[in-house]
């Protein structure tokens, strides 16, 4: 597959206009100089609209979309789950984490846990999350994009490569979390356009060929009808597909564990929060991502279950979103394989601008000789962004080229530690007799029993279902961490955290908001049961 020239000429015109449109919110008034607060922080001055737009822009990336509709392929709506339980945990984050975070100034994720806790965790988990973020999350994401590039338009994955990660690079080098936040509103809007138009015509090629006619509704309805057994939120125990999402552990198991570590306590993720004008202007675009979780699957999922009926001999799952975008007209193509390209350089900008964040602050600023200038560090940043970068094209094709299924790279990797670090977490922000040494031994007690589940040899834990498997090693880990935190009280601890409870108080417009997430997320369930 190829672009025409008016697809290739769309995705120019998409490149330039982002680009200039990153230079030019990354401008700054004649006299001021760059310094953290603006570089990682976007000055402190972010709305909820960009923090909102910027949270999903940062998370959806190719294998989301990739990745999630071919699941949509194989197992349904079930899939969807993801989206949807999120915008759960985007409420409890706005509400019980983002108080104590802004009320005490925080920067970075390894920050709080010294305030907190003490210098030595900060440490060990900056070095964990920089060697997390750069060797899996970032070589991932760009070797994704650029197999998704290299189907779509027909380049050369190795300059699909190193053209996603210089691109995203450049444009947010200049302005920082500013330029990336910004950018972010049009990035979304690009991508859910992108999807509504996929959504819109595989719907009505699907009415056409089975419903009434060539509606949308006439195509959903028909889609339901022909694929019943892709539209349940809750697998059975027999479901070939219960392994992945095993039935009741999505709404009231291990998928919390993993969201509440992902959109709670991830730098590259809550960083945009942190750069709020204000707590109320955080929660407010904490809501917004909310409610943008909620259509997600119509743009992901939706074409992925389409591609059943309209593509049915895909040689893998993964086949059906690029399946769906050969059925687009010149022009259309073009328009939609731009949104993919968005969602990938803006995922990837954020990621960038997260790895110079902890660099900087929570590694350099703290074992640097002497005391660092502003533009030092700002400069420092950019730095460790471009060798980031380099280091990330350079290690994709070793690290991810021989694996068949690299989504479950990213997933293997952050599940041995997503527990323990959303164990240390809850206790460091809600329980105030938990310790360092308590933390530490949560963190690596997760590390350690993963490894035993996963590579032990035992064939009764290896048969446990992932997210049951996070969730029966979170509460092992947080036993453990209470355990020691009660065995050796810690003296001295970190500067300490507020945790006044008038924090907590959200306005009228939060909770109506916040209700009506849920009970469109309870209609859903019910529904789709």
């Amino acid at each position: 597959m190829s672009l025409s020239t008016l697809d290739a000429t769309v995705v120019a015109a998409y490149a330039v206009f982002i680009f200039a449109l990153a230079q030019w919110v990354s401008r700054k008034k004649a006299g001021h100089e760059t310094d953290t607060t603006d570089y990682f922080l976007a000055s402190k001055s972010l709305p909820w609209w960009a923090i909102g737009a910027s949270l999903i822009a940062a998370n959806i990336s190719a294998e989301q979309i990739v990745g999630m509709a071919g699941s949509g392929y194989a197992i349904g709506l079930a899939i969807a789950s993801y989206e949807w339980m999120a915008a759960a945990t985007l409420l409890l984050v706005a509400k019980y984490f983002l108080p104590i975070f802004l009320a005490n100034g925080i920067y970075t994720m390894p920050q709080f846990l010294e305030q907190r806790f003490g210098p030595t965790i900060r440490t060990v988990m900056a070095v964990f999350w920089l060697v997390l973020y750069v060797f899996v999350n970032l070589t991932s994401i760009i070797w994704l994009g650029s197999v998704a590039v290299m189907q779509v338009a027909g380049v050369n994955q190795d300059v699909a490569l190193a053209g996603l990660g210089i691109f995203a690079l450049l444009y947010q080098l200049r302005g920082g979390l500013k330029a990336v936040a910004l950018t972010d509103i049009v990035q979304v809007t690009l991508l859910v356009l992108g999807g509504l138009v996929i959504a819109w015509l595989t719907l009505g090629q699907i009415g056409q060929l089975y419903g009434d006619g060539p509606g949308i509704l006439s195509g959903f309805k028909a889609l339901v009808q022909q694929t019943p057994d892709h539209f349940h939120m809750i697998l059975s125990a027999n479901d070939p597909h219960y392994k992945d999402l095993p039935g009741l552990s999505v709404i009231i198991g291990g998928m919390w564990i993993a969201n509440l570590s992902y959109w709670g306590c991830n730098q590259y993720i809550i960083q945009r929060a942190l750069a709020a004008k204000s707590l109320p202007e955080a929660q407010r675009g904490m809501v917004f991502a909310g409610f943008l979780k909620l259509i997600m699957p119509i743009i992901i999922v939706l074409p992925g279950i389409a591609a059943v009926l309209l593509a049915p001999n895909l040689a893998k799952p993964d086949e059906a979103y690029p399946a769906m975008m050969r059925m687009l007209p010149p022009g259309l193509l073009g328009l939609v394989f731009a949104a993919l390209v968005a969602a990938i350089i803006a995922s990837t900008a954020s990621k960038i601008n997260s790895i110079a964040t902890i660099f900087t602050l929570d590694i350099y600023a703290r074992f640097a000789k002497g005391q660092q200038s502003e533009k030092k560090l700002v400069t420092v940043g950019r730095v460790a962004a471009a060798l980031a970068v380099v280091i990330a094209i350079l290690t994709a094709r070793p690290l991810l080229g021989g694996l068949d299924q690299a989504f479950q790279y990213i997933q293997e990797f952050s599940g041995f530690v997503t527990p323990g670090i959303t164990v240390i977490f809850l206790l460091g922000l809600f329980w105030p007799r938990a310790t360092e040494a308590g933390a530490l031994t949560g963190a690596v007690a997760s590390v350690l029993l993963s490894l035993v589940f996963r590579f032990g040899g035992i064939a009764a834990l290896e048969a446990v279902p992932f997210m049951n498997r996070m969730a029966i090693i979170f509460v092992i880990s947080l036993l453990l961490a209470m355990g020691v935190s009660l065995a050796r009280p810690q003296v001295q601890q970190g500067e300490g955290i507020r945790k006044e409870a008038h924090l907590f108080r959200t306005s009228a417009g939060f909770n109506a908001a916040a209700v009506a997430i849920l009970a469109i997320l309870v209609a859903l369930y019910a529904y789709w049961w």
